[in-house]
C-alpha cells in the first residue's frame, strides 16, 4: 500500500520516509548553506579525533610558581632535656638522717651543709679509739724507761765482766732483757700506727655525717626525708640531687639511617612544646658511639649543649630537633612535587613547565632539598609555573617535542 501524507501510518513507514524527506529539504537548501554545515560538520569531526588523540591533554593542571625564599636541608629528631652537670649526694654512712637543711628549688654553693646524720655512734667509737691509742701510747712510753735502765744494767755487767766480776749468765741474762724491750717497744709502736688509723677512721666516719654540696647547683629532688633510717653497707642512698641548670643538654635519639650525615660541631636548632615558636641554637657536641635497639630500631644518641640563663628550659621537656646539612637564601624554589628524577644524578630532574604554547619540559639543575621544595640552580626563574604530580607526566612529551594544551587550528 502507498504512503499518503492524508491517511494514518504505522512507526513504520514514517522512519522510511525520512531519507526521503531530507533529501528534499537538503536540495531546497541554498548552495552558501550547504557548504557551511560541510565545514561545520568537518570542524567538529576534526576537534572530537584531535582530542581522543591527545588523551584529553586540554584539561586543567594542578601548578605552582617558582618563588624565591629560604631553604634549609635537614634531619629532623626528637630529644629530651637533661642538665649537663648533675649530682646524686648520697650518705656514706648508715645512720638516722638527723636533719635536711635545704629544699627542693633551693640554690647551692659547693661546700654549703645540706644535711646531717645522727652521729652519736660515730662519736663513741672515736673516743674509744683515741683512749686506745693513749693507753698505747703510755705503755710505749714505759717500756722506753724500762729499755733505758736494762741497756743501763748490760752496760755495767759486761765491764764487769772483763774483769771477771760477773757472771757469764748474768751478763746473758741482762743482754736478753734489752732485746725483749727492744721488741716489746717495736710491738707497742706498730699497734699505735693501728690504732691511729682507727681514729682517723673513725673521725673520717664522723665527718660523714655532715654532708655538703660538691658543687653549685639546684636542687632538684630529695628522695630522703628527715627521720628515715639511711642503710650504706652495699649502697650509698641518695638523700639530694644537685643540677647546674645554667647549661642544659638536649639528647636526642637519630636514626642510623640519618646518623652518617652528622658530625661533631654541626648547627643545630630545636624547639620545646612549651615554647614552638621559639628557635634555639647550638652545635653537636658529641655524638655516643653506643647506639639504643627500641623494638628492632637502632637509635644513636646525639647531645647539644645550650645555654639557660633564663632558666625556661626543665629537665625532661620534649625537644623537636632539627640538624641543619645546609642552607640557601633568597633562591628560587620549585616545589618537590614538580620534579622527576633523571639517570644523569640526584640534582638533575625535569620538571613540566606551562607556558603560553602549552606544557614545556626543561631540564633543571637542584641544590639544597627539603620534603617540600628544591632550590634551583639553573632551568627555572622565579615567577615561572611548574605542573605538579600526575598531571606533570601526563603533560610531558614522550618524544622531547612541545605539546600544547588545546588544539591547533
Amino acid at each position: 500500500m502507498g504512503y499518503d501524507s492524508g491517511e494514518a501510518a504505522g512507526p513504520a513507514a514514517w522512519i522510511r520516509a525520512v531519507p526521503e524527506r531530507f533529501s528534499q529539504g537538503w536540495r531546497r537548501l541554498a548552495p552558501g548553506w550547504r557548504r557551511g554545515l560541510v565545514a561545520a560538520a568537518a570542524l567538529a569531526v576534526l576537534w572530537l579525533g584531535y582530542s581522543v588523540l591527545s588523551g584529553g591533554e586540554n584539561e586543567s593542571y594542578r601548578t605552582q610558581t617558582v618563588t624565591r625564599g629560604d631553604i634549609e636541608q635537614t634531619v629532623s629528631a626528637l630529644g629530651a632535656l637533661q642538665p649537663k652537670n648533675d649530682v646524686n649526694v648520697g650518705a656514706q654512712v648508715s645512720g638516722q638522717l638527723k636533719e635536711v637543711l635545704v629544699e627542693i628549688g633551693d640554690t647551692v654553693t659547693a661546700g654549703q651543709l645540706l644535711a646531717e646524720i645522727d652521729a652519736k655512734i660515730y662519736e663513741t667509737e672515736v673516743q674509744a679509739a683515741r683512749a686506745r691509742l693513749a693507753d698505747l701510747e703510755s705503755q710505749l712510753a714505759g717500756r722506753q724507761a724500762e729499755l733505758v735502765l736494762a741497756e743501763r744494767q748490760y752496760a755495767r755487767n759486761r765491764d764487769l765482766a772483763r774483769i771477771d766480776a760477773v757472771s757469764r749468765n748474768e751478763l746473758e741474762t741482762s743482754e736478753t732483757q734489752v732485746k725483749m724491750l727492744r721488741a716489746a717497744i717495736g710491738s707497742i709502736t706498730a699497734q699505735i700506727e693501728q690504732q691511729r688509723s682507727t681514729v682517723e677512721g673513725g673521725e673520717t666516719n664522723l665527718g660523714y655525717t655532715r654532708i655538703y654540696a660538691p658543687m653549685d647547683g639546684t636542687v632538684v629532688a630529695q628522695p630522703a626525708v628527715k627521720g628515715q633510717t639511711l642503710n650504706a653497707t652495699q649502697t650509698a642512698p641518695t638523700i639530694l640531687q644537685i643540677a647546674d641548670l645554667s647549661t642544659m643538654t638536649v639528647r636526642a635519639q637519630v636514626a642510623e639511617a640519618d646518623i652518617g650525615k652528622l658530625k661533631v660541631g654541626m648547627p643545630v636548632y630545636f624547639t620545646t612544646l612549651g615554647h614552638p615558636d621559639r628557635r634555639r641554637e647550638s652545635t653537636i657536641r658529641q655524638i655516643l658511639p653506643t647506639p639504643e635497639v627500641l623494638n628492632d630500631v637502632v637509635l644513636y644518641n646525639v647531645l647539644i649543649d645550650i645555654d639557660n640563663a633564663d632558666r625556661l628550659l626543665m629537665s625532661e621537656m620534649t625537644a623537636q630537633v632539627f640538624f641543619l646539612l645546609g642552607q640557601a637564601r633568597d633562591v628560587p624554589l620549585v616545589p618537590v612535587a614538580a620534579l622527576r628524577p633523571t639517570r644523569e644524578g640526584d640534582h638533575v630532574h625535569e620538571v613540566t613547565v606551562l607556558t603560553a604554547r602549552g606544557p614545556e619540559l626543561r631540564r633543571v639543575e637542584t641544590g639544597i632539598a627539603s620534603r617540600v621544595a628544591a632550590e634551583v640552580v639553573s632551568g627555572l626563574e622565579a615567577g615561572d609555573e611548574v605542573i605538579l604530580g600526575a598531571g606533570a607526566i601526563e603533560a610531558a612529551p614522550r618524544d622531547g617535542s612541545r605539546r600544547f594544551g588545546g588544539p591547533f587550528l
